[in-house]
């Protein structure tokens, strides 16, 4: 839960930032206030609208939570590598267990399946350690899939909200006799703003999510030679015995 508070912080700063600074824009380049700003536009989409910004607050926190923590460094950490290295050099499998044990992450889980089934053999741990990279892989993966969620969703909260402003407007033909293209405009604004939110947000979080697949399975593959490299090393000092 902590490691997530930090990260929606900056989701719930960045969304603030762009709505002021649209709302800025707007006044600015209408100074006389005949056009409509971005935040009096979202104040016409409804309760959609704050769906989709609930929407757009989770995805933006997802986005630096993963540039955060997705990252080598935090999945497999030069220092780490080294420390245990040393200890697989010395021998001294037990504490080079007991290392993954605490420091966790992507690395330490390969590398302590691998040694728990070093009294097997070779190919035993070989499995163990694809096991394992298995397991991290599809979390990871998983951790990801949330952002092609968000980009899913987005666009059908925008037909939501396209379907109550065409609603909105032939209640107002229904109950005006003669409407005015005013009368009418409130359903249109809803209807077209609401569809131009679902796009964009569709659009950057699929974006964001094809990145770190890309991402995930480049840097994993990385890790898991990396592992394996290490293995091979365990697998001559484990035969000694």
């Amino acid at each position: 839960m902590k490691s997530f508070k930090r990260p929606l912080m900056f989701g719930l700063a960045a969304v603030a930032v762009v709505l002021v600074a649209n709302t800025a824009l707007a006044q600015e380049a209408d100074p006389h206030g005949g056009g409509k700003s971005w935040l009096e536009l979202f104040e016409t989409t409804g309760f959609v609208g704050y769906l989709m910004l609930a929407v757009s607050i989770i995805g933006v926190s997802l986005v630096v939570e993963h540039l955060v923590n997705i990252r080598r460094e935090k999945l497999a950490p030069a220092s780490l590598a080294q420390e245990l290295e040393a200890l697989i050099d010395e021998e001294q499998y037990d504490d080079a267990v007991e290392l993954c044990d605490e420091e966790g992450g992507y690395l330490s889980h390969l590398i302590g399946s691998a040694l728990r089934m070093r009294a097997a053999g070779y190919e035993e741990m070989i499995q163990g350690l694809e096991a394992a990279a298995n397991e991290e892989a599809f979390k990871l993966q998983q951790k990801i899939s949330y952002l092609s969620l968000l980009g899913n969703v987005a666009p059908l909260l925008g037909l939501l909200g396209t379907v109550t402003g065409m609603i909105s407007s032939f209640q107002a033909i229904e109950k005006l006799k003669s409407p005015t293209p005013g009368d009418l405009a409130k359903g249109v604004y809803e209807s077209l703003v609401n569809t131009t939110m679902g796009l964009f947000l569709a659009i950057v979080f699929l974006t964001a999510y094809f990145l770190f697949k890309n991402k995930v399975t480049k840097m994993t593959l990385s890790i898991n030679l990396q592992a394996v490299d290490m293995l091979k090393h365990l697998a001559v000092n484990a035969k000694g015995h």
